[in-house]
């Protein structure tokens, strides 16, 4: 019997939108399942009830020219005039209740004397804290760098793998350094999922895959099943691991032991009037506070609101206290909210060697029609994710 898909992805987030887009470009049938009601993943772009068109990232936040696959495919779909540049702004430290320059809490001297280390230093097999702990000195790590790290991948930071946090790619020079679309970077995952060559279903939930002759077999929790050549897996990998039936039991393992780390994210929109006291600003790095980060929509201003997103660790404190914490920095009271929404939501929690690892999962994956991506690969950046799908479409579909 025919296969109802060449190819079908689970997972509708970045990562998988990625690699279905390549597949259906190559002219494969492809299938998108998705178990939420929205595509995107953790690309989020939140409206409010009263506040129009007015957006707030809940999820990720930046897009830059070094975005090389994103660009590609927003080029693949006609959308590279719409990219927005995002304004110039700073991020601040919050500190003692107190706003703080990130250079006041910086070593001069101690930074210049480290810096030899750290540009002759290996990344491979290091955490984050041993190898800037001592390329950027241990009181810079410990006062400074420890935060901006943490409010960049929103957990601890002294134990990710160190050549995961950052990695060099080249810079298309006629793109906007940094950039967003006018309806915020849900447009992209949108776009994706809106193109004709593809199919997207979403509110889908699958309850387990089988190998079946030259393909798969797809179960939906409905009872129905879903037949397919090739089969991506785009999921958290606590999901992959029980997903993958009795026969991958080594490739389960391996997957299974990847932690994850849990985030809650507050997302609010206040009147600009309201606020005028607050400066403009990129956002926040906690030093002493409950939350990791939070990061304004401020580089896209609005005559009438300004929006917020505070990142939290979950559990941390509970919903009452987050609320407060949010209006204490902020300096309001909760009645100039015009919307408040709670966005939870999971990021791998990366150890050094994660290379190694990622290494024996493609061996076990290797001549099969099985993909895995994600952003526990290679890292949590909108492009680091679709690096990742790009090196497995090559794989399945070499051209």
């Amino acid at each position: 019997m025919s296969p109802d898909f060449e190819h079908i992805v689970i997972g509708a987030g970045i990562s998988g939108l990625g690699m279905a887009h390549g597949s259906a470009r190559r002219g494969i049938s492809t299938l998108v399942l998705e178990g939420a009601d929205r595509v995107g993943g953790c690309i989020n772009s939140l409206t409010f009830p009263g506040c129009g068109d007015f957006w707030t990232e809940a999820g990720s936040h930046s897009c830059f020219n070094t975005y090389g696959h994103l660009l590609d495919i927003l080029r693949d779909l006609g959308l590279i005039h719409r990219l927005t540049s995002k304004g110039k702004l700073s991020y601040r430290l919050w500190q003692d209740g107190q706003r703080r320059s990130v250079f006041s809490a910086l070593h001069h001297l101690e930074l210049l004397f480290s810096l030899p280390r750290l540009l002759g230093s290996g990344k491979s097999g290091k955490g984050v804290a041993e190898l800037y702990g001592a390329g950027l000195g241990r009181r810079n790590y410990r006062d400074l760098f420890r935060y901006a790290f943490r409010a960049v991948i929103c957990q601890e930071p002294d134990e990710f793998p160190a050549d995961l946090l950052f990695r060099r790619k080249p810079r298309r020079k006629e793109i906007a350094r940094s950039f967003t679309f006018p309806g915020g970077l849900s447009d992209i995952p949108r776009a994706i999922a809106g193109q004709d060559a593809l199919e997207v279903r979403t509110g889908v939930r699958v309850s387990g895959i089988e190998p079946d002759g030259n393909g798969y077999r797809v179960s939906l929790l409905d009872g129905s099943e879903l037949g397919c050549r090739y089969l991506t897996l785009a999921v958290p990998p606590d999901r992959v691991a029980a997903l993958l039936s009795e026969g991958w039991d080594e490739l389960r393992s391996l997957i299974g032991g990847i932690r994850m780390s849990k985030i809650e994210t507050l997302v609010l929109c206040v009147p600009a009037e309201g606020i005028g006291h607050l400066p403009p600003l990129a956002g926040l790095i906690s030093i002493d506070d409950a939350f990791y980060s939070m990061v304004s929509r401020d580089y896209l201003p609005d005559a009438q609101h300004r929006g917020f997103a505070f990142h939290f660790p979950q559990g941390a404190v509970d919903a009452a206290a987050q609320v407060q914490c949010i209006c204490r920095v902020l300096g309001i009271d909760e009645e100039p909210i015009l919307g408040l929404s709670r966005v939870s939501n999971r990021l791998p929690a990366l150890r050094a060697g994660h290379s190694e690892l990622v290494e024996r999962i493609d061996a076990l994956l290797a001549g099969g029609r099985l993909a895995i991506t994600g952003n526990w690969f290679l890292g949590v950046s909108i492009e680091d994710c679709l690096t990742r799908s790009r090196r497995e479409l090559e794989r399945l579909f070499p051209t």
